[in-house]
C-alpha cells in the first residue's frame, strides 16, 4: 500500500490558485490533494501525470455512452459548423426533431399525448416542472416527496429534495416538500419480503387521505392540499435504491384516486441506465410528467427537458413566456440529443445493458459472499448499488467507504501489470454506499477489471 500522495509541483500551482480564485460552492474535495484530470476517454480518464482510473461513476451518470464518444462528440463537432448558436425563442431544426422524438415515445410507450419543454439543465428543468404542475393545480405549491430524494440544489429544488443542508443557509422558496418514507427493504421492517413492504409503504401513503384530520385531503370538496408527488423511480444520491416492482402501480393508483401527479424525475436514470429509456418504465405506470438532464448530451452540453401530458403543457394553458432560458433547446445540445437517439435505435441498448447489468451484480454478489462488510447489493441494469457495513454486514460504515474512495484515487493498485486507479462515487442515506453507473459502452473485460478493483480496495479495508 502506498504512502499518502502528494501533488506535483504543476499541480500544487494550480491548487494553490483554486484556493485562492474559485468559489467552493460547488466543490466537493473528497480526497487530498485534489486530482486535476487531463483526458479522458471510454472508461477511462488521465490525470496530469499521466495516471490511467477506471470510472465506474462516470460524472453521476451524464456520461453513459463512454467518454469522448466518438460519434457524438462527431455530432458536436458538426452543429459547430453550421448552426451552433441560435437565440431560443428562433426555431431550428433540432429543437422540433427532438422535442417529436421524445414525444412520439412516450406515446407508444404511455398511450399519452405530450409536449418537450427545454432548459438547460436538472434543477432547472425541475423548477419548470414545478411551475407547470402548480399551474395545473391552481397554483397549489405543496408537494409529496420521498426521503432520500434528490432533485437538484436551486431553490425550489432543493425544496424537494430531502437533505436539509441544502436548505439550511437559505431558508425556504416556497413550501418544503411532505417527504414520505421509501421501500428501502434493506434497511426497513424485518419479516416483510421487498413486496410486503412496498406495499406497506403505499398502505401508510394512503392513511393521510383517510379523513380530513390526517391533514392533507378535503373528503368534503375531495381535494388534496399537495399538486404532485415527485419521484425518482430508482433514488440517485439516496443510494441507488430500487424499489419493489408493485411499489409504484399501487402508489399511482392512490395518487390517481385524489387527484396528484406524478413527476418522474430521470435526470440521473434515464436514457438507458436501467435498461429502458426511463427507468418508470419498469413498473407499469403512466406518469403525469417526466424530467430529464444529463446522458442526454453525454455531458458534451448543458441540456435537459420535460416531458408533460398534453392537458399540462398545451400553449392554452402554458402560454409563451411561461418560462425561459437563454440556452434553453440550443442546437449544439439538440444536435448530439438526436445522435443519441439515433444511435441507440440501432442496439438494442435495452438488452444490452440488462445482460452487462445481470454480469456486473453477479460479481458484486460474489464479492458480498467473500466480504461480510458488504451489507447489500441490488442492481437494475447498469445501476447498481454495494452497501458498506461494519462487521454485522448491517450497520452503516462511512468511513470504511471514505477510506475505499481514498485508495482508489491513489491510483497505485495493479492488475495483470497495469497501475490503474478507481473511481466511485458516494451515496446512500449514511453515505455508506458506493452507488455504481458505469459507462453503458463498457466491455465485460473492463468489468472483471473493475470486480477485480474493488476487491482489492475490499482486502486494503479489512486488513487497515
Amino acid at each position: 500500500m502506498s504512502d499518502i500522495r502528494i501533488a506535483t509541483p504543476e499541480d500544487q500551482v494550480l491548487l494553490d490558485k483554486e484556493a485562492k480564485y474559485c468559489s467552493y460552492g460547488d466543490t466537493v474535495h473528497y480526497i487530498e490533494p485534489p486530482r486535476i484530470f487531463s483526458r479522458c476517454e471510454g472508461s477511462y480518464v488521465w490525470d496530469t501525470e499521466d495516471q490511467a482510473y477506471l470510472d465506474l461513476q462516470m460524472w453521476y451518470s451524464a456520461v453513459n455512452f463512454g467518454y469522448a464518444n466518438p460519434r457524438l462528440n462527431n455530432a458536436l463537432k458538426k452543429q459547430i459548423d453550421t448552426l451552433p448558436q441560435i437565440a431560443s425563442q428562433y426555431l431550428h431544426k433540432g429543437k422540433i426533431e427532438l422535442s417529436e422524438m421524445i414525444a412520439v415515445d412516450a406515446k407508444n410507450k404511455f398511450g399519452l399525448d405530450g409536449r418537450v419543454h427545454f432548459n438547460v439543465g436538472g434543477s432547472q428543468s425541475i423548477e419548470d416542472s414545478l411551475k407547470v404542475v402548480r399551474n395545473a393545480s391552481n397554483g397549489k405549491s405543496l408537494m409529496f416527496a420521498f426521503e432520500g430524494g434528490y432533485h437538484g440544489r436551486t431553490l425550489g429544488a432543493s425544496s424537494i429534495t430531502s437533505s436539509f443542508r441544502y436548505r439550511r443557509r437559505y431558508g425556504h422558496f416556497g413550501e418544503r416538500a411532505n417527504f414520505i418514507p421509501f421501500p428501502y427493504h434493506f434497511r426497513g421492517p424485518k419479516g416483510m419480503t421487498k413486496e410486503e413492504y412496498g406495499s406497506h409503504c403505499v398502505q401508510q401513503f394512503a392513511r393521510l387521505f383517510e379523513t380530513e384530520y390526517n391533514g392533507v385531503w378535503d373528503p368534503k370538496t375531495n381535494q388534496c392540499e399537495y399538486a404532485a408527488f415527485y419521484v425518482e423511480p430508482i433514488q440517485g444520491t439516496g443510494g441507488y435504491v430500487i424499489p419493489p416492482m408493485n411499489f409504484y402501480r399501487e402508489l399511482k393508483h392512490v395518487l390517481d384516486q385524489h387527484g396528484i401527479l406524478m413527476v418522474s424525475d430521470e435526470i440521473q436514470m434515464g436514457f438507458y441506465r436501467t435498461g429502458k429509456l426511463w427507468s418508470i418504465e419498469h413498473f407499469d405506470v403512466q406518469p403525469d410528467v417526466i424530467v430529464f438532464g444529463k446522458a442526454l448530451t453525454n455531458g458534451l452540453n448543458p441540456l435537459g427537458g420535460i416531458w408533460a401530458r398534453e392537458e399540462l403543457i398545451n400553449p392554452t394553458v402554458f402560454p409563451p413566456g411561461s418560462t425561459h432560458s437563454t440556452f434553453a433547446s440550443n442546437p449544439l445540445g439538440t444536435a448530439v440529443g438526436l445522435e443519441m437517439f439515433k444511435m441507440t435505435s440501432e442496439v438494442d441498448y435495452g438488452a444490452m445493458v440488462m445482460a452487462k447489468g445481470k454480469y456486473f451484480l453477479e460479481g458484486l454478489q460474489d464479492l458480498q459472499k467473500r466480504f461480510p462488510i458488504i451489507g447489500d447489493v441490488d442492481g437494475l441494469g447498469l445501476a447498481l448499488r454495494c452497501e458498506i457495513c461494519g462487521p454485522d454486514g448491517f450497520t452503516p460504515d462511512k468511513a470504511t467507504l471514505d477510506y475505499m474512495v481514498e485508495e482508489g484515487m491513489k491510483g497505485d493498485m495493479v492488475v495483470d501489470g497495469q497501475k490503474l486507479g478507481l473511481i466511485l462515487d458516494v451515496g446512500g442515506y449514511y453515505k455508506n454506499v458506493i452507488t455504481l453507473a458505469p459507462s453503458l459502452e463498457i466491455s465485460y473485460p473492463e468489468i472483471d477489471l473493475g470486480l477485480k478493483l474493488l476487491e482489492q480496495l475490499l482486502v486494503r479495508a479489512t486488513k487497515r
